[in-house]
């Protein structure tokens, strides 16, 4: 794919007024949401949980983009139309997670690492040839004392940026998630020195990796206070702090930033 097919991409996954559904549950995490309501975790109730989703009535006009699961990406509808092509025709970007999850960073009590890369390159392959156009990777950044340390913030900006690399290398656009867990009692000002820390961090790593911004989303966490903070911001406050932090470390020709809930309520976080 060329450099203006992936910025092509990128803008469309970005559109005014429309917003990309995360439905990439691993099969144990969906697993718990089925518990909670009496529903047996089987593969064809997950595939028909997801088809209910996909299938919603004048979906497009509000979603651009369905980051969804390995298995998912595999199955189709109850008419047997490939879940990819069903949002294709429907006017949806099918996207993939591809992350292997997190680990603890040896050395580093309390930080993490993202793991994935090993074997990613024909993963990506493969994944277009289903009809992703374009990827998710997750990292990890917990908040505490003494931590993060600029070792576990390098460590997943690279990977972050080398994960970038090998999709665009593959046609697809990738979208870099470097979230700022709000787990803790830290503040709104320790979550902004951090945040901008690894957003500086992520987009020297994109640079070194020859990574083409303008086809690459970011998804980004809120600067926000940690949910065990007695002093907890205001919806205000959060905005113009999140703000300020995106505009001093994001370049102006990423195409756009999607937001992750990060343990916020719908109506906190919108």
């Amino acid at each position: 794919m060329s450099i203006e097919q992936l910025a092509e991409t990128a803008l469309a996954m970005v559109a005014p007024g429309k917003g990309i559904i995360a439905i990439d549950e691993s099969t144990t995490t969906i697993g718990k949401r089925f518990a909670a309501v009496g529903i047996e975790n089987t593969e064809d109730h997950r595939r028909a949980y997801r088809e209910l989703l996909l299938t919603t009535p004048k979906l497009s006009q509000h979603i651009s983009g369905a980051i969804l699961y390995d298995e998912t990406l595999r199955q189709s509808t109850r008419a047997g139309v490939p879940f990819a092509r069903y949002l294709a025709d429907s006017g949806i970007l099918p996207g993939i997670k591809v992350d292997k999850g997190t680990v603890a960073l040896a050395g580093f009590p309390g930080e993490l690492v993202t793991e994935g890369l090993d074997g990613l390159r024909p993963r990506l392959e493969e994944y277009y040839r289903l009809g992703a156009r374009f990827a998710k990777w997750r990292a990890v950044i917990n908040i505490g004392d003494d931590i993060p340390t600029g070792t576990c913030i390098e460590a997943n900006s690279h990977a972050l940026a080398r994960y970038a690399a090998l999709c665009q290398e593959q046609g697809l656009v990738p979208m870099v998630e470097p979230e700022v867990l709000m787990d803790g009692d830290h503040d709104i000002e320790t979550c902004y020195e951090v945040t901008e820390a690894v957003l500086r961090s992520l987009f020297a790593a994109l640079y070194e990796q020859n990574v083409l911004l303008e086809g690459t989303i970011l998804k980004a966490s809120m600067v926000i206070a940690g949910k065990d903070c007695p002093e907890q911001a205001d919806v205000q406050e959060v905005a113009e702090s999140t703000l300020m932090c995106l505009k001093s470390t994001v370049p102006a020709i990423l195409p756009g930033i999607v937001f992750l809930s990060g343990g916020q309520g719908d109506e906190a976080a919108t």
